[in-house]
Parts: structure tokens; C-alpha cells; sequence
């Protein structure tokens, strides 16, 4: 072999992952772009369920993270939602893992990824049980997590006292939600189910329907319309973003709004919200100052371990904007367990002459039964007759 031979490529693994990169600094951007079988480049320290979820449901080959997928401050669940669903994970990967292009088709044997036969990075592959135990060691420490939540709710209070208390800030929608209930769809691998499961109740209180993200796309596929929509609207359809839906874009006190220059670009309206937290604690926040009777998730996870997910600036948004909501904020989950359908009227008339027609064919049964029968019968014979020939005669 000369100097200008190309380097071998290296024999492919068997277990090693071969694919088309989709790489970001926003992952849930990744998410959206992928096809099965890309391999999505994310920088994401302590990825999170909802994170993890949306990736999952892109079918990815791999996910390679320039971050700790775990860092130990607190015990994230995204490493192992990614591993129960068989992807390969590789963390740890450093900056240079970032300098991909889009489009570039790597291979990722063991924790080194190459392109071309090159090394672009080495990092650490995760299996369930590194996962696990990490988990394990950073739940020891909730302790902390709780006094950083603590702290940090000082913190929250000051900077969002007057969304809270006053509702400032807070975008007029165009939507009736005022005394109406609010149906607030999340992007959940349960949320298609859970929607048919809640057909009945839909049907009979026609909620506001208000849907998150990538939720929207779920929705749709069920047949409902999106009355508002809210989040990243880069995660939108452009159909569901010209449908005429109240479009409201969370933002950062940082100023970043994604998805707004998508709206500018296509010339819709729509409203930004800057909001500490997630586009879930901005939607809740939305109904509540909308007036609705009652806020209805579907999608939503708020266990001890989803709390912790969250991470310690998520953990105070989602824990005041609960309070905010207060007894208006329920799960589908109850609504199910404590609703009774309402009987329609055109019910109760059917039922009214199956019950007519089962006394009818009871009493034809009997000697008496037919005599009453034919006795009505010539009744009306002779009323029918009467007024023929009282309309013949004049």
C-alpha cells in the first residue's frame, strides 16, 4: 500500500450501528427530522423522559450524546427509556462529536464513532445495567435535589411573582376557553390511546382542544383539530400552522422562541409566551388564564421520579404551575375513572318505542290483547273514513 492509498475501513461490527446523522443543539429538533435508521447527534447532559420519548419514536439506530446522558444531579429516566427500546447509546463523546455535518453516514463500533474510516470521537456505550446503576447512585442523592428545588423556588417566585399572581404576561387567545374544559394533549407514547380511550367524553363536552409540539401531529391523526397550539412550532405541520388554530410560542427569559422564525417566514399569527419551564407548564398557565372549567392532560407524568426528571429550574416551574392551576388540573386518567356518559335524547325515544312495540307484540298474544287491537283499529278506520268523506262532501 502507498502513501496515497486511502486507509482501510475498518470491518464493521456486527452490533455496530451504520447511518445517516441528524445532528442539533435542540434534540427534540432531531427528533422531528429523522427517518428509522439515523443515527440523531445530540449535546444533552441528563436527557430526560420527554427527550428520550420523542427520539424513540423517530426508531433512531443510535443516539451519540457529546454530554453525560447521566450526570448524577438528579435521576433522569431518558438513558433508560432509549435502552429499554433497543437503541444504542453512546455518551460522553465530547465536542467533537459536534463538528458532524448533517447527512454524514458514520459507523458506531462499541463507544468510537468514524466516518470514512476516520475517528470523529470516542466515547462510553451504555448498556441498561450502567444506566441502572447510575440512576440508583443519583437517587441516593434526592436529598440534595430537594434542597436545590428549594433554593431554586426563591429564585422562580421572583422572576415569574407577577405571572403568577397577577396572570401577567399571559397572551389573549382567540379561542372560547372561558367556562369550556380544555383538553391539553401531550406528546406521550400513550397519548394515541388514551385518546380513544376519552372518545365518549370528548364527544359529549366538546372541549377546547390544546395540543403540545408533536402532540399536534397525534391529534390530527385521531381527527381533532387543534383549537390552540403551543411549544416549538418548528415541531408543527405547516397544515396545523395555517389551519387558523391560536399558534402561541413558548419562550425563554432568554429570548429564545423556536419555531418563531418558521412564523414569520410563513406570515401566520401567532403569539409568543416567555414563561419559565416547559411548553407543558405554558399551556396549562394558558388555560387556566383562559377561564377553563377544567384543565384535562393527556400525556402528562408528574411521579416523584418525573418530578426529579425535570432537573432542578424545571422542578420549580412545574411545582408553582400546579398550584396555579390548582383543582381545575386533572388527568384523563380520572376523568375516565369518574365519568358517566350522558343518555341523548334520541336514545330515550328509541328506547321509548322498542318499549311500545314489546307491549304491543305482548298484548297481540293474547285473545283480549287482539281484541283491543282490532277495537283500535276500527276506531281509527272510522275517523279516517269520517273525514274523507267529510272532505268529499264539500
Amino acid at each position: 500500500m502507498t502513501s496515497l492509498d486511502p486507509p482501510p475501513t475498518p470491518p464493521e461490527p456486527r452490533d455496530a450501528p451504520t447511518g445517516r446523522v441528524r445532528i442539533d443543539e435542540r434534540p427534540m429538533r432531531v427528533a422531528a427530522r429523522m427517518e428509522p435508521g439515523d443515527i440523531a447527534v445530540i449535546d444533552r447532559p441528563d436527557l430526560d423522559r420527554a427527550t428520550a420519548q420523542a427520539l424513540v419514536a423517530s426508531r433512531p439506530a443510535a443516539v451519540l450524546n457529546a454530554a453525560r446522558s447521566t450526570t448524577g444531579r438528579h435521576p433522569n429516566r431518558g438513558p433508560g427509556l432509549l435502552l429499554a427500546a433497543g437503541v444504542v447509546l453512546v455518551d460522553d463523546l465530547g465536542p467533537d462529536i459536534m463538528a458532524l455535518r448533517e447527512g454524514d453516514r458514520i459507523i458506531v463500533a462499541g463507544g468510537t464513532v468514524t466516518r470514512g474510516g476516520h475517528v470523529v470521537a470516542t466515547g462510553r456505550r451504555l448498556t441498561r445495567e450502567d444506566s441502572e446503576r447510575e440512576v440508583a447512585e443519583a437517587r441516593r442523592g434526592v436529598s440534595a435535589q430537594v434542597e436545590a428545588f428549594a433554593a431554586s423556588t426563591g429564585e422562580y417566585l421572583e422572576r415569574e411573582s407577577d405571572l403568577l399572581m397577577e396572570g401577567a404576561g399571559v397572551p389573549e387567545l382567540r379561542a372560547g376557553i372561558a367556562g369550556r374544559p380544555a383538553l391539553l394533549i401531550l406528546p406521550d407514547p400513550g397519548t394515541a390511546a388514551e385518546l380513544r380511550r376519552l372518545r365518549r367524553w370528548i364527544r359529549d363536552t366538546d372541549p377546547v382542544i390544546v395540543a403540545v409540539e408533536g402532540a399536534v401531529e397525534t391529534a390530527r391523526s385521531l381527527r381533532l383539530r387543534p383549537d390552540v397550539i403551543v411549544g416549538d412550532m418548528d415541531m408543527v405541520p405547516e397544515a396545523a400552522l395555517r389551519s387558523g388554530a391560536d399558534l402561541v410560542v413558548r419562550a425563554g427569559h432568554d429570548g429564545v422562541a423556536p419555531g418563531r422564525t418558521r412564523l414569520d417566514k410563513l406570515g401566520v399569527p401567532y403569539e409568543v409566551f416567555t414563561v419559565t419551564g416547559g411548553a407543558e407548564d405554558a399551556s396549562i398557565l394558558l388555560a387556566e388564564a383562559a377561564g377553563a372549567s377544567a384543565v384535562v392532560t393527556v400525556g402528562a407524568h408528574f411521579s416523584l421520579d418525573d418530578f426529579l426528571d425535570r432537573g432542578r429550574a424545571g422542578m420549580a416551574a412545574a411545582f408553582f404551575t400546579r398550584l396555579r392551576a390548582g383543582d381545575r388540573l386533572v388527568s384523563s386518567q380520572t376523568v375516565r375513572a369518574t365519568y358517566r356518559p350522558r343518555i341523548s335524547a334520541w336514545w330515550l325515544v328509541l328506547l321509548a318505542i322498542i318499549a311500545l312495540a314489546a307491549v304491543g307484540a305482548a298484548l297481540w298474544s293474547t285473545p283480549w290483547g287482539r281484541d283491543v287491537w282490532e277495537s283500535i283499529a276500527l276506531r281509527v278506520s272510522d275517523l279516517v273514513n269520517s273525514g274523507t268523506g267529510t272532505g268529499s262532501a264539500g
